[in-house]
């Protein structure tokens, strides 16, 4: 028999799982990269800080993340499209690894599929290693993001948020989630893939007839005071000259708080009065195309 397990970093799956999201993401040793002492210290001081503000989000996504349902959605259809069993495994919140282990040892062959796109330590590696402590042996789905058909799938949501509108009148950023930048320097190769996945979305869209008066790339949800991926996002927005923007948040495969909260709320507030049209691109989510595409990637590793 045969199982399919998505990896994600997981979400809130109501207000009360807010603080167990934030306490299990500081105190990953891939995120907050410092002795197990120090690093529960740190944990504790941010989780504190950030706990309100957090639940507030939250609050205004209806109690939870969208990630939780959106991810349930593309299971149920990546099953029913494989005829083989589908699960979900979360980093920060249930359900964990832990909890479908037994069940997962039933099966003679599983491919662990990483929802990131791109490779980073801070998630590829951290959701695999997390996920190696209970099934010991499996194939694994790293990255994508130098895969054609996913660039064609990010092409075709850009030009459906366009909505027959002309390219030209808009400036496209694309928005990574940020990664402080001693991460990077000390080699995650999380930056070079977001460019080189920039680049094939951007090739896809010009083949499409597609051109925007301008690109850029900038990265959001930076957090504490240390140096970060740059440019930021707000930086970018305040030198963007046109009027009208599309942002399309290119770390994600499924819409969470950072892209309905922090990009589609949050952002659009903040630079109300400087752009006549904002516009925020869905993850490709639970898609037809973006089914599609996973059933194949799986289908390739048998």
């Amino acid at each position: 028999m045969r199982a399919v397990v998505l990896l994600n970093m997981g979400a809130p799956n109501n207000l009360d799982e807010v603080e167990i999201f934030l306490h299990n993401m500081f105190n990953d040793k891939y995120i907050i990269q410092a002795p197990l002492p120090i690093r529960k210290l740190i944990a504790k001081k941010i989780v504190k800080n950030r706990l309100p503000e957090a639940k507030k989000t939250y609050e205004m996504l209806n109690g939870k993340s969208p990630l939780v349902d959106l991810t349930k959605n593309l299971v149920s259809k990546l099953q029913s499209i494989l005829g083989m069993d589908v699960y979900y495994a979360m980093r920060y919140t249930p359900p964990f690894v832990r909890d479908i282990c037994d069940t997962l040892k039933k099966y003679d062959e599983i491919i662990a599929v990483s929802m990131y796109p791109h490779y980073s330590t801070t998630t590829t590696k951290s959701s695999f290693e997390d996920f190696g402590k209970c099934i010991k042996k499996f194939k694994k789905i790293e990255t994508y993001f130098d895969d054609e058909e996913y660039a064609k799938i990010s092409a075709n949501n850009i030009v459906k948020t366009l909505n027959g509108e002309k390219s030209e009148e808009f400036e496209l950023i694309f928005s990574a989630h940020g990664l402080p930048q001693k991460i990077v320097d000390k080699g995650d190769l999380y930056q070079k893939h977001i460019i080189k996945n920039k680049e094939m979305i951007l090739q896809q869209l010009s083949k499409k007839g597609v051109k925007f008066g301008d690109t850029h790339l900038a990265y959001q949800s930076r957090v504490g005071k240390m140096e970060w991926l740059k440019p930021y996002l707000e930086d970018k927005l305040a030198i963007i000259k046109s009027k009208k923007i599309i942002i399309y948040p290119i770390s994600f495969t499924i819409d969470n708080s950072e892209t309905m909260y922090e990009l589609d709320i949050e952002y659009r507030e903040m630079v109300k009065d400087k752009f006549l049209d904002y516009r925020v691109v869905k993850c490709p989510n639970d898609s037809d195309e973006f089914v599609k595409f996973l059933a194949n990637k799986v289908k390739e590793c048998l």
